[in-house]
């Protein structure tokens, strides 16, 4: 593989948020100030996050001091069903976290986290094969359209670029299937050129993958 990655197999979704609460912890106790990280959209993270901030584990969290960001959004209102922002902040709502908007022209902080989903085209937040994502992009974050625009949300997005979310301190995927899981390991083993294997090649912190 081009980047170590450490997987952790069959877990449910109360069994991930335990140790996304466990890794908040320690990032919160390591340092002092605000904890920024990144999760993704789509269906998979929300069951996730919900079992999070009811967990014992995550009520113990210094939620004040963490701010969470989409990685990437659907270019609709935050009010929209299809709006990453909003689906987040209502899911943390109780929490008393920030939640921060992903716009074309954010200043994204320094990530402790970076959470990722993987679609089955390859696509990694919402940097599709067509856009051609670059490692070596100037820009953090990018406006684009998907090509095809997925059925299910077919919106312009916004989105980090892959040099933004390589610089965060660790990336964490959550993916579901054993086909989208081949095609993970395969990016992972330089088999191919899709956004995932372009981010997993240049990984130089921690990569944990939840299948």
């Amino acid at each position: 593989m081009l980047t170590e990655i450490t997987f952790h197999h069959d877990l449910p979704d109360a069994q991930i948020a335990g140790w996304l609460a466990e890794r908040l912890g320690r990032e919160l106790d390591r340092r002092d100030g605000t904890v920024a990280i990144s999760v993704p959209g789509g269906s998979t993270p929300f069951p996730i996050l919900a079992a999070l901030a009811k967990s014992d584990k995550g009520r113990d969290l210094d939620w004040a001091r963490l701010e969470i960001w989409p990685g990437d959004d659907r270019c609709v209102p935050a009010d929209h069903e299809a709006s990453n922002y909003g689906r987040i902040a209502k899911t943390l709502a109780a929490t008393g976290a920030r939640i921060v908007e992903l716009t074309e022209d954010a200043a994204p902080p320094h990530f402790a986290l970076v959470w990722l989903g993987m679609g089955g085209d390859g696509h990694v937040a919402s940097l599709f094969p067509n856009t051609d994502p670059q490692v070596d992009d100037a820009r953090q974050v990018r406006r684009l359209t998907p090509d095809p625009l997925p059925p299910e949300a077919p919106f312009d997005r916004v989105t980090m670029t892959l040099p933004k979310l390589l610089s965060a301190e660790a990336l964490m995927f959550v993916i579901r299937g054993s086909d989208k899981l081949a095609l993970f390991e395969a990016a992972a083993k330089g088999e191919n050129d899709l956004p995932v294997a372009r981010l997993l090649g240049h990984a130089r912190g921690e990569v944990n993958c939840f299948a």
